[in-house]
């Protein structure tokens, strides 16, 4: 489903990055366009909006001849392709084959994949690639099959990429933890208790009111231990970020995701303190705009909390939503960050 109000705040500010997910056709003039069509804008009450050219036109509309409309269709149609190609493919794509299928130019084809997927062809095709070698470890099968059987071409990149995206090893992911330190300290916040483990790539949990043990069941065969000296940056860097969430600083994480929940979290980090999205706002960011619930979940997935600041997010309506702390807490936060 559509979320309308959000489709017409894009419509009426003439978002070029919503072109491609819906269409607003008028009622007055029988016409279809895409969001950032430069035509003067409707009232409110004379715009319904389709997912697709097909439905508009299914409805009674005609294409906008200054917009061409159809145009975005057939760019998102090539997208489709092209993404059809990638999840076939038992390996590596190329941009070229990529174009190729989604009927367009290497260049244009970049262009386009980017606009609608909010990260490059190169990119989603790496991110897929580590979240089948993920599954497959998750199931049991040893890090040689699931590194070939996901695709990659050798060990060694998957190794290079998986270091950079997921922080722990392989063998480590599979064995939850195994052969990993994660240092933890509890430090008293005015939100109350605040849960800080890291290793030594990152903060792979920020939480409030659990304590250590939380670590013992989401890692159960890594070396968990109190945190010493070399903890107390991230301690500090933590702390600011909820006191003085307007000089929150950037802090290392070490967390891992499927390639949906990555993509939702990059976008909630986009998101500046003292503003805030919708589910609806992020799912469409993330280039699956009726994925609503999807990216509602994969909000709640978060591990890090304030330093992945889900709790910018917020109901269409203007509710608060959910909040995994409390919603006092997600009040106060938006409080400190100057929303009302």
């Amino acid at each position: 489903m559509i979320d309308t109000e959000h489709a017409f705040a894009a419509f009426d500010a003439r978002d070029k990055s919503q072109d491609g997910r819906f269409v607003g056709a008028v009622k007055t003039t029988g016409i279809y366009c895409k969001p950032s069509c430069p035509a003067r804008r409707p009232l409110r009450k004379n715009v319904e909006f389709f997912a697709t050219p097909a439905e508009a036109i299914k409805a009674g509309y005609r294409a906008c001849k200054r917009c061409l409309p159809d145009e975005v269709g057939r760019d998102a149609e090539g997208v489709a392709r092209a993404l059809a190609l990638i999840e076939s493919a038992e390996g590596r794509v190329s941009l070229n084959d990529m174009a190729a299928a989604a009927g367009f130019a290497p260049h244009h084809f970049h262009r386009l994949f980017k606009r609608a997927m909010g990260v490059t062809p190169a990119a989603y095709v790496r991110a897929g690639l580590a979240t089948r070698a993920a599954q497959a470890l998750d199931e049991g099968t040893s890090v040689t099959n699931a590194i070939y059987d996901a695709g990659y071409s050798t060990p060694s990149r998957f190794y290079a990429q998986s270091n950079r995206r997921l922080g722990m090893s392989p063998s480590a992911w599979r064995q939850g933890g195994a052969g990993v330190t994660i240092g933890w300290a509890i430090k008293q916040t005015s939100l109350g208790q605040m849960l800080i483990a890291a290793t030594d790539k990152g903060i792979c949990r920020l939480s409030f009111d659990e304590d250590e043990s939380v670590l013992y069941r989401l890692f159960p065969n890594a070396q968990i231990e109190p945190g010493g000296a070399g903890l107390d940056p991230l301690i500090e860097g933590a702390t600011t970020a909820i006191e003085r969430p307007s000089q929150m600083p950037t802090l290392p994480l070490d967390i891992g995701g499927t390639a949906f929940q990555q993509a939702v979290w990059a976008e909630l980090m986009r998101i500046p303190a003292g503003e805030t999205r919708t589910y609806a706002d992020i799912a469409a960011a993330v280039g699956k705009p009726k994925a609503i619930r999807a990216a509602g979940t994969a909000n709640g997935a978060n591990k890090v909390a304030i330093l992945i600041p889900c709790h910018r997010v917020i109901r269409t309506d203007g509710g608060l939503g959910g909040y995994a702390y409390g919603l006092e807490r997600k009040e106060e936060l938006l409080r400190r960050e100057g929303v009302e």
